[in-house]
């Protein structure tokens, strides 16, 4: 009770504007998203070569592939397709709000602030995109229209460059951002933002659910890995693609013993730590009402099955502990996820992407 207490006046404090002095401004709770910073006319140029199927190998791919606009920026299926050839083992998580993130990908391999890493790693990755720079350089420099805006997005007379070509797209990824949620009118002191259910689920999330523990700051993350017990999603074992594109990033991330894994051992195969063999970055909670299915593996298709999880502890080996929530308690917690978290659709123009043209003999 002292504890949901103490996290019901943070909650109230934080949504007035005021203070909480040292030792209450130490506890995790939910900030209002910042604007989001970037250079435009590379953003511009970025929306370009997101779309674009050129970047990836076989030129049939771009990063709208497994980041759908309409769906709401992930794939909106439980496992990525990945590379042809091959099947991924993974869920494609959202690019909403990935500028904010304080680490990338699943296992938290990646560092938040560097995006053009981030492109980098999709697109060369023999998993996902299987391209090149040098390949990708190229061929953009073969579209006059692409090294037209390049001139003005990043240096006159200067030529397109494959890692400078990642950062592009790196730029634009960080515009795709949350637009209108209303639980950031409500941190910034709107009380009438929220439903009458959404606040109760506020409730539940600060207090007695204890979610803001580890789902706070702009995005609900606290950027850490997590062991949660999520239950292995079976079709990663029984589809030999899958099974065999696992077992590759294992390799390939120096992981010890690998082809004896018969599980996703999540952080482990990059700190080589035992104690983080089923760890997993604890993802963002904005936008959830576009982003299902949930989870590393897909294994949730509802956002009731992920409060039912967490209500029981998670699975095995999970840090978490019961929660015993009531019905109403779980109804509203869910209202508050979907409707506070969640603002508009995140959408763009599609571009009209220019086409292939031979350049002049000795300005290549």
């Amino acid at each position: 009770m002292k504890h949901r207490t103490i996290a019901r006046l943070i909650g109230v404090l934080a949504a007035a504007g005021i203070a909480t002095g040292a030792a209450l401004a130490q506890a995790p709770n939910l900030q209002p998203l910042p604007e989001a910073k970037y250079n435009k006319a590379q953003a511009e140029l970025g929306r370009y070569f997101f779309f674009d199927v050129r970047m990836s190998g076989d030129a049939a791919l771009s990063c709208a592939t497994c980041h759908d606009p309409a769906k709401g920026w992930g794939d909106g299926v439980p496992l990525a397709a990945g590379y042809p050839a091959s099947e991924y083992f993974r869920n494609a998580p959202t690019i909403i709000n990935a500028t904010y993130k304080s680490r990338f990908m699943w296992d938290g391999r990646l560092d938040g602030s560097d995006a053009g890493t981030l492109v980098r790693d999709m697109i060369t990755e023999a998993h996902t995109m299987n391209s090149d720079a040098r390949l990708v350089q190229e061929r953009v420099k073969q579209v006059p229209e692409y090294v037209a805006m390049w001139q003005t997005a990043v240096k006159q007379g200067d030529d397109p460059n494959g890692m400078r070509i990642f950062n592009i797209i790196g730029e634009f990824i960080k515009s795709i951002a949350s637009r209108n949620a209303p639980i950031d009118k409500f941190l910034k002191g709107d009380t009438s933002a929220l439903s009458a259910e959404a606040k109760a689920g506020y409730e539940v999330f600060t207090g007695k659910g204890n979610c803001v523990s580890c789902h706070n700051g702009p995005v609900g993350s606290d950027g850490k890995l997590h062991m949660t017990g999520v239950p292995e999603n079976p079709e990663v074992w029984n589809t030999p693609l899958r099974a065999i594109t696992m077992l590759r990033h294992y390799s390939t991330s120096g992981m010890p013993n690998y082809m004896n894994a018969r599980i996703d051992v999540g952080a482990y195969a990059i700190t080589k730590d035992r104690q983080d063999i089923g760890k997993f970055n604890t993802p963002s909670i904005r936008d959830l009402k576009y982003t299902a299915p949930y989870m590393h593996n897909g294994m949730f298709a509802t956002l009731d099955q992920v409060i039912d999880f967490y209500d029981k502890a998670g699975g095995a080996g999970s840090e978490l502990k019961p929660l015993n929530l009531a019905v109403a308690e779980k109804r509203a917690l869910k209202t508050f996820l979907l409707e506070a978290m969640s603002g508009d659709p995140v959408t763009v123009d599609i571009p009209k992407l220019p086409a292939y043209q031979v350049r002049t003999f000795g300005k290549n």
